[in-house]
């Protein structure tokens, strides 16, 4: 039976969130194989991330941005998604 891995804030910049997510699902014995982790919007440096610690995860998105700046945010990105959902 598969699992479904949503991000909470819809973004995969580094990948290290879902990487320790995916180690607590696999720490309790689910197959990475049946992880499916999705996603709104993604770094590469995240997709590298996942892949080259978890090749077998499946990862959806619905779009890839260029890449990550300096502090580590997606370029263009959508700005701070907290920022923008809670209009702060």
């Amino acid at each position: 039976r598969p699992s479904l891995l949503l991000s909470i804030l819809f973004q995969l910049a580094t990948g290290g969130s879902a990487i320790a997510a995916i180690d607590i699902l696999t720490s309790h014995g689910v197959l990475p194989a049946k992880i499916l982790f999705i996603t709104i919007l993604s770094a590469p440096e995240g997709l590298q991330a996942i892949a080259a610690k978890y090749p077998e995860v499946k990862v959806v998105t619905a779009a890839l941005d260029e890449r990550l700046d300096a502090n580590k945010y997606i370029v263009p990105g959508l700005g701070d998604f907290g920022d923008r959902f809670y209009n702060t």
